[in-house]
């Protein structure tokens, strides 16, 4: 009885059958997970040029005087209408501009402020609206969430409690005189 149950495994083991479908089980989940950390990083660059770009222009527009009275929620705006790929951008935008003393030449030492999506109060920032020949230093941040959180390079992104990712966009400029 023993041997004929071990001659039946014997022969069961030396089929060939099947085996192109075990190696197609193992190494689609190993391509899933390539394919989409290429996808996350591929939409994590994209975030990262609009944002750039948008801040470029948003902060053109400022330093050449075309709006007259610039605050937190026109800015927020301006950056926000200029992208189209970030989900609730008004909402999860966090701005912060300081003069920077040409006497010293003190930068922030501090981290780039993102909202904390977890908490009503957010954190305050500076907003300081330059003067002619001013250099302002301008820091953004906006928080997104991973398409992909628990593949690929969404593990590896350092995340706010919501779970979501900060872009942070660091520009400078001299105020143009009017």
């Amino acid at each position: 009885m023993i041997r004929r149950i071990a001659s039946r495994l014997a022969a069961a083991f030396r089929r060939d059958e099947g085996t192109a479908s075990v190696e197609f089980a193992l190494m689609v989940p190993l391509l899933m997970m390539v394919f989409m950390a290429s996808f996350e990083s591929g939409l994590l660059m994209v975030r990262s040029i609009m944002l750039e770009q948008s801040v470029d222009m948003t902060m053109r527009e400022l330093r050449l005087g075309h709006y007259s009275q610039p605050d937190a929620i026109l800015l927020k705006r301006e950056i926000c209408s200029r992208t189209v790929i970030f989900k609730n951008c008004n909402d999860n935008i966090m701005i912060e501009m300081i003069r920077v003393n040409t006497a010293t030449w003190a930068l922030p030492t501090t981290q780039v402020t993102c909202i904390d999506r977890s908490e009503d109060i957010q954190p305050v920032t500076a907003l300081q609206i330059g003067q002619k020949n001013d250099v302002m230093l301008i820091r953004v941040c906006i928080n997104q969430d991973a398409m992909f959180p628990t593949t690929g390079i969404g593990l590896g992104l350092p995340k706010d409690p919501q779970g979501g990712y900060g872009l942070v966009s660091v520009s400078a400029f001299v105020t143009e005189p009017v």
